[in-house]
C-alpha cells in the first residue's frame, strides 16, 4: 500500500530591515550634509549612493521579497533604484558620459521625477500609517524631501525649498539610524529594546 508523505520545509530568512535602513541613513547623512554646505560637490557621495543607497536597499528588498512583505520589498526596490538612477543623473550632468549628454540634461527632468516619487512615496506613508510609526515618521520626512527637492529643482523659493529638502534628509538619516538600532538590538535581545511605535490602527478594517 502505497502512501504519500508530505514535508514541509521552512526556510529561515533573515530580516533585512536593519541593513536597508542603514543603506538609507549613510546616503541621507551624506548627501544631507553636501546640501547644507558642509561638504562640495557630489564626487564624494556618488560612491555611497550606488553601494549603499542603492545596492543595500535593493538587496533588503530582495530578501524581504523572500518574506512576502509587500510593503517592505517595494520601498527598498523603489528607494534602492531612485539612488541609481540620482546617481546615474549625477554623472550625466557632470559630463562622465560625455559633452552631448551633458548638453541635453535638462534639470526639469529631474524635478518631475521628484515629483514622481513625491507621489509614490505619499502612497507609502498611508501603508505606513499601519506598520509601525518609526516607519510613519522616515515616510513624512522623505514627502518633505521630496517636495523640497522638486520646487527647488524647478526653481520655486529655491533656497527655502531647498533648506527644506536638506533639513528633512538629515532626520532621515537620524531616524534611519534610530531605526537600524532598534531593527538589530530588538532582535539581538528577543525584547523590545528601542521601541518602533504600534500601528496607528485608523486602518484596521471593523474599527
Amino acid at each position: 500500500m502505497e502512501q504519500n508523505t508530505t514535508i514541509n520545509v521552512k526556510q529561515v530568512i533573515i530580516d533585512p530591515s536593519a541593513l536597508g535602513l542603514f543603506g538609507l541613513a549613510m546616503v541621507t547623512l551624506d548627501a544631507s550634509f553636501q546640501k547644507l554646505g558642509m561638504t562640495t560637490g557630489i564626487a564624494g557621495i556618488l560612491p555611497w549612493a550606488i553601494f549603499l543607497g542603492a545596492f543595500a536597499q535593493i538587496v533588503a528588498a530582495v530578501y524581504d521579497a523572500k518574506h512576502n512583505n509587500t510593503f517592505g520589498a517595494t520601498a527598498f526596490f523603489a528607494y534602492g533604484f531612485f539612488w541609481l538612477g540620482t546617481g546615474l543623473t549625477w554623472m550625466i550632468s557632470n559630463g562622465v558620459f560625455g559633452p552631448i549628454l551633458q548638453e541635453m540634461y535638462d534639470p526639469n527632468q529631474l524635478a518631475v521625477a521628484f515629483v514622481g516619487y513625491f507621489i509614490f512615496t505619499l502612497i507609502m506613508t498611508v501603508a505606513a500609517i499601519e506598520t509601525n510609526k518609526l516607519l510613519f515618521i522616515i515616510f513624512c520626512l522623505i514627502d518633505l524631501l521630496f517636495l523640497g527637492l522638486a520646487l527647488s529643482t524647478f526653481g520655486i523659493a529655491e533656497h527655502a525649498t531647498h533648506l527644506l529638502a536638506a533639513y528633512a534628509e538629515l532626520c532621515i538619516a537620524i531616524v534611519s539610524f534610530y531605526g537600524v538600532a532598534a531593527n538589530m538590538l530588538n532582535k539581538q535581545f528577543g525584547y523590545t529594546f528601542l521601541p518602533v511605535g504600534k500601528p496607528f490602527g485608523i486602518f484596521v478594517k471593523g474599527k
